[in-house]
């Protein structure tokens, strides 16, 4: 069974409230909502990063692999 709770974390007391729960994480899960000015699609940092060399890669004539 799961509750949805939203706290408004512009106040002190709902901050607490927020870094309270952030303290049991076996229990709670906290999920931050994207804010309005990023819309659209998003990417990890392994598909910039792997886009990244590849481009490195044929400009510059070379294989390598970026570990991530």
């Amino acid at each position: 069974m799961t509750v949805t709770a939203h706290i408004n974390v512009e106040t002190p007391t709902g901050r607490r409230l927020l870094k309270e729960l952030e303290k049991h994480p076996k229990a709670v899960k906290v999920e931050y909502p994207l804010p309005e000015a990023i819309s659209g699609t998003t990417y990890t940092h392994e598909e910039v990063f792997g886009e990244l060399v590849q481009k490195l890669n044929d400009h510059y004539g070379t294989d390598y692999k970026l570990k991530l």
